[in-house]
């Protein structure tokens, strides 16, 4: 049965798909507040895998867990960069069809539905792990969300449209913690799988979004996130 405090954590990481793109169809948001946003999330998530998910995995799996890492990182590039080539974080204003917005909420379903899984793994190794795997996923799940309302604004469709695809990619996560303590495979290497997964979204989808602007912000914001994945990780125990 799946953990309360994994449940209710699916549940405030789903909130912030929506949050993120009520920020794109309720208002024009600065292009410099999401870039320092990613940033600052792409920090936080990369200390999060190689600190907390990966030991974790390996500890819990041994050997195989290093191939389920890989095999995470490797789903995601299929889903979001090769079976879906146009795809990158943030506010989308360049006009799309309605196959390729879809094919985006496709590759992101699944991507959410792992989400699902690393809060679920997480709370299985520890309430610390847990309530860190669960700040990783909060930071990039806003700019998700706003990732997904803005192609399907893109694509055409109309603005509850674009919430409602975002409501999905929510549901996909609790979906994912739902289901994790039923699937033996899940329950097993469910953090390898995740672990995988967040690095390709901090290392190749976040980090290229800002690595070639110009300036302090972002690289400060990016050390930002992983300062206060560290203090956190101390306050936490750690």
């Amino acid at each position: 049965m799946t953990n309360g405090s994994a449940l209710l954590a699916a549940l405030i990481a789903a909130s912030a798909n929506v949050i993120g793109a009520a920020l794109v169809t309720q208002r024009e948001w600065s292009r410099a507040a999401l870039d320092a946003m990613i940033a600052f999330s792409a920090g936080f998530l990369v200390s999060v895998a190689f600190v907390e998910m990966m030991p974790e995995a390996l500890v819990e799996g041994g050997a195989r867990a290093a191939w389920i890492i890989l095999i995470g990182y490797l789903a995601v590039h299929l889903t979001q960069h090769t079976l879906v080539p146009h795809f990158h974080f943030g506010e989308e204003t360049h006009h799309l069809s309605h196959s390729v917005a879809i094919s985006a909420l496709i590759g992101l379903v699944l991507h959410m539905f792992v989400d699902g899984v690393a809060i679920a793994s997480g709370f299985a190794a520890g309430s610390a792990v847990g309530t860190l795997v669960v700040a990783a996923i909060v930071l990039h799940k806003i700019p998700e969300g706003s990732t997904i309302s803005s192609l399907c604004l893109a694509a055409g469709f109309e603005r509850r449209s674009a919430l409602g695809a975002a409501a999905l990619l929510g549901l996909a996560t609790v979906l994912g913690a739902v289901v994790t303590d039923l699937i033996a495979p899940l329950a097993r290497y469910g953090l390898a799988l995740s672990a995988g997964v967040t690095l390709y979204v901090a290392a190749s989808n976040l980090v290229p979004e800002f690595q070639a602007k110009h300036g302090w912000s972002l690289p400060l914001s990016f050390f930002g996130g992983c300062v206060l994945f560290a203090i956190t990780r101390a306050a936490l125990g750690g």
